[in-house]
């Protein structure tokens, strides 16, 4: 196929146009190369990707509209797969203008030029923190998400909303995958296991907020890229005599479906700190702190649905992940 990936000099677009590839499918990358965070990274990824056959990288924004209307126009996409947004939660707070240019224009832009072009399925990256003040746990894609903590949740929360009313009114398929706390080699160093690292190798104090007593579902690159690619090709489907009042949110009388895509075993910080300490063979030195505006205290996914409708849930043990991590920071950085 033919398959459209944003985000392709991100973290996870980079993994996910390299499994497209090696599975035969031609991928056409975009993305802005924003200073969002070291630009050499991005460039490194997308250094291994064009030395791949069945890859072409693009550069451009989303908020772009007549750009973004050109590339559908000129392609053919069997499958969009959007993973280009503003991340981060604390970035919210300093900077909510990018929020907006990219992840609702842009996000706009993309399903626009899927709606004109009547592309088979889109596929777009939501996030584990629509779950907000849900205390609920594990979240299940049945919960109520209804109260953001940060700006970047709203508009992860804003995307579902619109994905849903596109396939309602025009019948775009779109299956929306709520990431949970995604780590790995080629990661974003705005990550807290990436600047830990960082400052734990360089002799510099952790901030280690709330004490510690914080849980993550920390769920490794390859589990979210199989994830992906295996849901690309689950085209969601109406479902028969649905109504709003049902207990299940995540499907719709609409072609549209929500999953969780998370390890489903969460780690309290204060061991992930350790796990991450034994990798290094260094033990960091720790500034505790309490709760940071935006977070949340715990995140835990239920997967249920996704292994039920795809065969797959993550599974790759925290030690493991993190180690291959390590290896490739220090191989990366030479330190």
């Amino acid at each position: 196929m033919k398959i459209l990936v944003t985000g392709a000099a991100g973290f996870i677009g980079a993994f996910t146009s390299k499994k497209l590839v090696e599975m035969g499918h031609r991928v056409i990358g975009i993305d802005n190369l924003n200073d969002y965070y070291d630009v050499s990274l991005k460039q490194g990824r997308l250094n291994w990707l064009n030395r791949l056959d069945g890859f072409e990288f693009r550069q451009m924004e989303l908020a772009d509209r007549d750009g973004v209307a050109a590339l559908f126009r000129d392609n053919r996409f069997d499958r969009v797969i959007h993973l280009a947004a503003q991340a981060g939660v604390r970035y919210s707070l300093k900077n909510p203008h990018a929020y907006a240019d990219s992840n609702l224009t842009g996000f706009l832009n993309i399903m626009e030029g899927c709606r004109h072009q009547q592309v088979e399925h889109f596929v777009y990256a939501s996030s584990s923190s629509v779950y907000g003040l849900n205390t609920h746990l594990p979240y299940g894609t049945e919960d109520r998400v209804d109260h953001p903590v940060s700006l970047y949740a709203a508009t992860k929360k804003a995307n579902e909303l619109m994905a849903h009313s596109y396939s309602h009114l025009y019948r775009l398929p779109s299956t929306g995958l709520r990431f949970f706390t995604v780590y790995g080699p080629w990661g974003r160093p705005d990550m807290a296991y990436f600047s830990f690292t960082k400052a734990i190798l360089e002799g510099k104090t952790i901030d280690v907020y709330n004490h510690g007593k914080m849980m993550r579902d920390f769920t490794y690159v390859d589990d979210i890229v199989e994830g992906v690619v295996r849901v690309m090709n689950k085209i969601p489907q109406p479902v028969e005599n649905w109504t709003p009042e049902s207990d299940d949110a995540s499907r719709s009388s609409a072609p549209y479906k929500i999953y969780n895509i998370g390890n489903h075993s969460p780690v309290e910080l204060g061991e992930f700190i350790e796990t991450l300490e034994k990798a290094l063979g260094v033990e960091a030195q720790k500034n505790y702190l309490p709760m940071q505006p935006g977070d949340v205290l715990a995140t835990s996914a239920n997967v249920d649905d996704l292994m039920a409708d795809v065969g797959f849930a993550p599974d790759t043990p925290l030690a493991e992940g993190l180690g291959v991590f390590v290896q490739w920071y220090r191989d990366f950085y030479e330190v």
